[in-house]
């Protein structure tokens, strides 16, 4: 009698703890939002210093899940072009010193929800698309949060869910271009576009269009 209720304690014991770890464990869903601190040189050390992300969390780049046949790809706009990667690639690209995704999770309200197939339908159209080099809103190339302002853009009929901001390539409480954007422009026979309208990650990491619900590594 007594191994039997010994038995019984450990067996709801164990079911107590399956069901906290199920309870804590994250769930990626279809048209999250992964906001990266990116390393990819001084770049975009230069983007993450002009607009401070969620909580202060450095950020250079954004993608959007896309969930096909149980596998979890991330579409985004980079060097490539517009490209479908694999989560897995995408969180391991940048890791921070304990091995971990430098990624939070941004997950879009829920009165919003229902545009996310759509959004994912343009985004789709959009992959093999050029990289924006310019970052000109109205081209048919691509930087990263263009792609997503776009979509989901397109998504509300034509009526913005992000917003654009004046860009700015100063560093702060500066009038004067950082010398790594002056050289960048230079090579593309540009001005150097301060002003025109535009979006960044970070901004859009601070939506009230979404909520932050997860940090990789935390």
């Amino acid at each position: 009698m007594k191994q039997i209720i010994i038995l019984y304690v450990s067996l709801v014991i164990f079911f107590i703890f399956s069901c906290v770890n199920q309870k804590d464990r994250f769930v990626i869903k279809n048209g999250d939002l992964l906001f990266q601190n990116l390393d990819c040189g001084p770049l975009c050390d230069a983007i993450e210093s002009v607009t401070n992300g969620y909580n202060n969390f450095p950020i250079s780049h954004i993608g959007i899940i896309d969930i096909e046949n149980d596998t979890v790809f991330v579409i985004e706009a980079g060097g490539n072009g517009v490209v479908k990667t694999s989560l897995k690639i995408f969180l391991n690209r940048s890791l921070n010193e304990n091995g971990k995704p430098k990624v939070i999770v941004g997950r879009m309200n829920d009165s919003l929800k229902n545009l996310i197939p759509k959004a994912l339908s343009f985004a789709k159209q959009y992959i093999g698309k050029p990289y924006d080099k310019k970052f000109e809103m109205n081209d048919s190339a691509f930087y990263c949060s263009e792609l997503i302002y776009k979509i989901f853009y397109l998504a509300n009929n034509n009526h913005p869910i992000f917003h654009l901001q004046p860009m700015s390539f100063c560093l702060p409480n500066s009038k004067t271009a950082m010398p790594v954007w002056q050289e960048y422009f230079k090579d593309l026979h540009m001005n150097v576009p301060e002003g025109k309208p535009g979006c960044n990650p970070a901004a859009f990491s601070r939506s009230k269009s979404l909520k932050i619900i997860y940090q990789y590594g935390k």
